[in-house]
């Protein structure tokens, strides 16, 4: 089976980025989607020149969600609210929206290592309160280094956590990041949850700072099988 097409809403920051080339490279047509056209072009070029054999297309952000069957939307909180009501539009029923926004404080020039209050508890359920119903919201991805993600060269080994309130729509989500070799999906709860893997990004900021871009979480002690 081929696989499925998947929209990176804000793939000219660094961690959207990083999953169009590690997701291009596991064979996924990525759709990328940006409110500028003149950034999506420049995004279009570099993905191509960085995974030539990769299957790319740029398109403004409701164009690149109505032609995918799973959105990913790793855009700055200060413009969170903004693109999920541009997309509104193109997001349907049973349609997955894997969110990886963090509400830092250097959205309004605050310490990076600090978040925003978020009046629904986190920018997730943010993401759900203003998605259309029917659509499935899963967090992901708040601890998984952008720059491991960027540098191809560098082997992966961290685990990405999941929140959602669906069970088979984590499994799903699942299913896509674990294409990128060297990721593996821990299943963290229901998705209020994310008040706290969003939070984790501000701890791994504080620990690169210190240490090193590159670092990333690995959980001990879990099955082998997560997701049976």
């Amino acid at each position: 089976m081929p696989a499925r097409p998947i929209a990176i809403i804000g793939a000219s920051g660094a961690l959207g980025f990083g999953l169009a080339l590690r997701l291009a490279l596991a064979g996924s047509p990525i759709e990328i989607g940006s409110r500028d056209p003149g950034r999506c072009a420049d995004v279009l070029d570099r993905a191509r020149a960085a995974v030539p054999e990769g299957s790319f297309s740029a398109h403004d952000n409701a164009s690149a969600v109505s032609r995918a069957e799973v959105a990913i939307l790793t855009v700055p909180f200060l413009s969170h609210a903004e693109t999920l009501r541009s997309i509104a539009g193109a997001l349907r029923p049973g349609q997955l929206l894997i969110d990886a926004t963090v509400p830092l404080a250097s959205a309004v020039d605050g310490d990076p290592t600090r978040l925003l209050g978020v009046w629904q508890g986190s920018a997730a359920e943010q993401a759900h309160e203003m998605a259309p119903d029917g659509v499935q919201v899963v967090s992901a991805l708040h601890t998984v280094s952008a720059a491991s993600l960027t540098d191809l060269e560098h082997p992966l080994d961290q685990d990405v956590l999941l929140c959602g309130d669906s069970r088979e729509a984590k499994r799903e989500a699942a299913a896509l990041i674990e294409r990128v070799r060297g990721l593996r999906c821990v299943d963290c709860g229901r998705l209020e949850t994310s008040r706290i893997t969003e939070s984790m990004t501000a701890l791994m900021i504080a620990v690169k700072i210190r240490y090193t871009n590159h670092a990333g979480v690995h959980l001990t002690g879990l099955p082998e099988a997560l997701w049976e």
